[in-house]
């Protein structure tokens, strides 16, 4: 928006910024053809080898007991007043000790963040919240109601309802992507920053454009712009989606990996088998190109990136170029034998890394 009495821009330059505007979009909504036509020709082929199970999704009626599981902490919600919404959280660890916050990824929700709860609520008020749309928490219908200053404000909000000013932030993938956000719109707030599988999001926007290789990877972020249909395909053959993104030997945890138990991968059908369970979460995705190109932003407080190397969604490549957006002490790990799923893939690892960083003296300089 310009500001008051500012000289307009020449019509050329209109003309040009219009012309890029409209590649832009052009080859957004052209790859986003391409990837609904390979997602309609996986569906026929799914109807030509087993028509009666294509169509069939069941709803998870009830909870598997792990959701309940007491280790994990205490089923908490919040109403944000600003916004109205209601959001819902597993909370371990005393009350009044330091709040570390923990920001789920997609598809995923609190139950993502299970072995960090555990292991960290002897020094922390450990919350794993469920994002915006996801799990427990309110679901806005439209997508408007999802783009990234709402889900940064989201965060803001909690902190201050959960009675803190500050925390440790972790993110994981989509939650990583709005930890660094909130690092740096609300740098006050966060005291250290966690994030696993995303890099800083500048860093990911010049990068996705410049490598076909990470635009065929992030494929799914187009597909998702179109209605409906990316939800459906993921009730095809009853979530079949769903299971082989966790399990499978191209995206899932490897063998080298602590694989999720059948009761995990129950906890997960039985939240998004619920009816419009995955609009929510999909609606995140629908606003990403209207944001874009993000501007290049600092942070400038002590940062650790954790990487899974076997990321099937990440080329790995970008972690080390974060590395020049943190004005402050960065540590990068990347883990040879992980995957995408860092934290649930290799929770001792990874938990162990945190401590070391939490210890750390948070006045070193950058590395």
């Amino acid at each position: 928006m310009a500001r008051p009495g500012a000289a307009c821009p020449p019509p050329a330059r209109r003309v040009v910024v219009a012309a890029r505007a409209l590649l832009f979009w052009a080859l957004v909504y052209s790859y986003c053809g391409v990837c609904a036509c390979i997602a309609g020709l996986r569906l026929l082929w799914s109807i030509g080898r087993r028509p009666g199970e294509t169509f069939r999704w069941v709803v998870r009626e009830n909870p598997p007991a792990c959701l309940n599981d007491p280790s994990l902490g205490t089923h908490c919600y919040v109403r944000i007043k600003d916004s109205g919404l209601r959001f819902h959280y597993v909370a371990a660890g005393e009350r009044g000790k330091p709040l570390m916050l923990l920001l789920h990824g997609f598809p995923e929700f609190w139950y993502s963040w299970r072995h960090q709860l555990r292991e960290f609520k002897s020094e922390y008020r450990v919350v794993a919240l469920d994002l915006r749309g996801y799990g427990e928490t309110d679901a806005p219908s439209h997508k408007e109601y999802y783009k990234l200053d709402c889900l940064i404000t989201d965060i803001k909000d909690i902190l201050e309802s959960l009675g803190y000013n500050k925390c440790v932030l972790i993110g994981h993938d989509w939650g990583g992507m709005i930890a660094w956000l909130v690092a740096i719109c609300y740098p006050e707030m966060v005291t250290k920053l966690i994030v696993v599988n995303f890099p800083h999001p500048s860093v990911f926007t010049e990068y996705i454009l410049r490598h076909p290789s990470q635009l065929i990877k992030s494929a799914y972020y187009f597909f998702f712009q179109m209605p409906w249909f990316p939800e459906f395909m993921f009730t095809v053959n009853d979530f079949k989606v769903l299971k082989s993104l966790f399990t499978s030997q191209a995206t899932g945890i490897g063998r080298k990996g602590c694989r999720l138990t059948a009761e995990d991968i129950e906890a997960y059908l039985y939240v998004f088998s619920q009816p419009g369970a995955l609009t929510g979460p999909i609606n995140h995705y629908r606003n990403i190109f209207s944001c874009l190109p993000l501007q290049h932003h600092e942070v400038i407080m002590p940062t650790l990136l954790l990487w899974g190397e076997r990321d099937a969604f990440m080329e790995v490549e970008m972690a080390e170029i974060t590395r020049i957006y943190v004005k402050n002490h960065f540590r990068l790990t990347i883990l040879s034998e992980a995957s995408h799923w860092l934290q649930q893939d290799q929770p001792d690892i990874v938990n162990k890394l945190i401590w070391t960083f939490l210890k750390e003296e948070t006045t070193r300089k950058r590395e």
